[in-house]
């Protein structure tokens, strides 16, 4: 169970005592709690990923090098690709039942609408209901845009523009005050029209485009109608169990929650005491005990492991006077999502549950990473068929108290393709110490995040790069508030020296790398037999790869939800 843009701060087990989170604090008090359990990547696409393959997503070609760090159209050709494989991937060839409910939001089509060459079906999952993209604020008319904002501000002005000047020339021909030439005119309007076409077919139809609904590859409804979206997903993860209670399975409940545009369940609006958002996270609470309800009272609980996280920490900069704050709580920790390496924007919550196997209120304080669910679930389902380069391990032992240490060494913290910051933890030692190679320039000055731009950069003057590297000990300053000096700190050099031996050793794993003896300002392209994804001719939306429910571009349908 995943949610999305939850902050470890968000939940009650984590230390937050304003919000009511009773189900998530239960699977806790019922299982095992991690409190340094890391995702690898701050935003959704490379975070789920390397959540799904147990690798860096560098290794898939979703790391991104510029200003776009996500997916931003069903209609691009960027996602997942065909050549990697997923957990669930594993477990189907194991025998496993698999189903994806919820998000995806790694890709759908590759050269032609229907090709589905990065959809759900084709990365293991026997069933999928959900949205092939994700909810964000085009969804819900009012909510404003997520999508490229400042081009579309540009678009529409460069159309506006054309537009006058067209205007203004015809009104100065009729009226005889100027020989303007025909070709001049009819080559306007032809600039005007197609201006006017780059801006509004892509972007002000978003709605259309990406906020859609569908049943393994079927779109069943587009554009989606939100109000009624967590039921319906809810009621399918509910019924994917049940259909499957005396085979094994495995089901993914992406959740679409707490992603912005923040729902307004008449059941949930106003309860908590922090607003819309509070009252989110309730609804998120109350789905995730449903979902528990329903494990338990199909007597599946002693031989079913549960598992709760989010893809990557709360968002900090998004809030308004009206609504207040939209993203989450990211605790006591420093930064949020999209903040490189800052621990608020990759510290997650992670709880597993499994009764008669894990111990009750078992807490594990080491590092551990989203990777490790890979080949956590690769283990339990008795997978020992060759596998290609794994950046996670098995959680079992750790999680069993069969061993006290965790296997990560070292964690590699990237922004995009930039390796922006590397984690230690010596064998003997308590300390956690963190690098950080660069960090994101925050706006205005002296703030907590990126307001000016909404969220923050990997690359350019977007970024500080620091020499020698900034250094924390986590284990004493989880804030990162007080960098080491070797004044401060006697490892100081040896701390440096060592991180830089373990980034060498990770490059040596990353095929085509570049040669650059830099360790941060370059990007670690690892991709040499993979394309990168994340390219603006892949992102951009193309008229061919649009899903369509009916004929493109009249695209519209609506599911039957009259029994919800």
């Amino acid at each position: 169970m995943m949610v999305d843009d939850l902050g470890i701060g968000d939940v009650g087990c984590y230390g937050n005592d304003t919000v009511r989170t009773p189900n998530i604090d239960r699977l806790a008090a019922e299982g095992v709690k991690l409190t340094q359990h890391i995702a690898a990547a701050p935003l959704c696409t490379p975070s789920r990923a390397a959540f799904l393959t147990g690798r860096y997503a560098l290794r898939s070609g979703l790391g991104s090098t510029g200003r776009v760090q996500v997916l931003l159209f069903l209609g691009g050709s960027g996602g997942l690709p065909p050549s990697e494989t997923t957990f669930a991937k594993r477990l189907q060839q194991e025998g496993y039942t698999t189903s994806l409910v919820g998000k995806w939001h790694l890709g759908l089509n590759c050269e032609q609408r229907g090709d589905h060459c990065h959809h759900p079906n084709q990365h293991g999952f026997s069933y999928f209901y959900g949205l092939p993209f994700t909810l964000f604020n085009d969804c819900m008319p009012g909510e404003g845009s997520d999508v490229m904002a400042d081009v579309q501000h540009a678009l529409r002005n460069l159309t506006m523009l054309l537009g006058v000047g067209l205007f203004s020339l015809v009104c100065v021909r009729v009226c005889g005050l100027l020989e303007v030439s025909l070709c001049l005119l009819a080559v306007l309007v032809l600039l005007s029209i197609l201006a006017a076409a780059v801006w509004y077919i892509p972007f002000k139809r978003l709605q259309t485009w990406n906020c859609i609904i569908m049943r393994n590859q079927e779109v069943i409804e587009q554009p989606m109608t939100v109000e009624t979206l967590p039921q319906r997903l809810l009621r399918e993860a509910q019924h994917f169990i049940k259909r499957n209670v005396d085979q094994p399975f495995l089901l993914f409940f992406s959740l679409a929650h707490i992603h912005t545009p923040l729902f307004k369940t008449p059941a949930f609006a106003g309860k908590s005491r922090h607003g819309r958002y509070g009252d989110n996270l309730e609804e998120v609470d109350w789905m995730i005990g449903q979902i528990t309800e329903t494990v338990d009272s199909l007597g599946l609980a002693n031989n079913t492991l549960m598992y709760f996280t989010s893809d990557h920490g709360g968002q900090l900069e998004d809030a308004d006077s009206i609504i207040g704050q939209k993203g989450g709580w990211n605790g006591i920790y420093k930064g949020g999502k999209a903040m490189g390496g800052w621990e608020g924007g990759i510290r997650v919550p992670g709880i597993f549950r499994w009764p008669g196997r894990l111990s009750a209120g078992r807490v594990v304080d080491e590092p551990t990473s989203l990777m490790d669910l890979y080949p956590t679930l690769k283990y339990l389902a008795k997978d020992t068929q060759p596998d290609r380069q794994s950046d996670g391990f098995n959680l079992m032992p750790l999680l069993e108290g069969k061993v006290e240490r965790s296997e990560h060494e070292f964690m590699f913290h990237y922004c995009g393709i930039y390796l922006n910051a590397v984690r230690w933890h010596p064998p003997g030692s308590d300390s956690v110490f963190k690098v950080h190679f660069f960090t994101p320039n925050f706006s205005p000055p002296g703030a907590g995040g990126c307001y000016d731009t909404k969220i923050c950069l990997c690359h350019g003057e977007h970024v500080t790069h620091h020499n020698p590297p900034l250094l924390y000990d986590l284990f004493h300053d989880p804030s990162e508030s007080r960098p080491l000096t070797p004044d401060t700190e006697p490892r100081h050099a040896e701390i440096l020296e060592q991180t830089t031996k373990a980034v060498q050793r990770h490059r040596d794993t990353l095929t085509n790398k570049k040669g650059s003896d830099e360790t941060h300002s370059h990007p670690d392209a690892d991709a040499g037999s993979v394309q990168s994804q994340m390219t603006l001719d892949r992102i951009l939306w193309r008229p061919w790869l649009q899903p369509c429910c009916g004929t493109f571009p009249f695209c519209g349908c609506k599911e039957d939800t009259t029994h919800i």
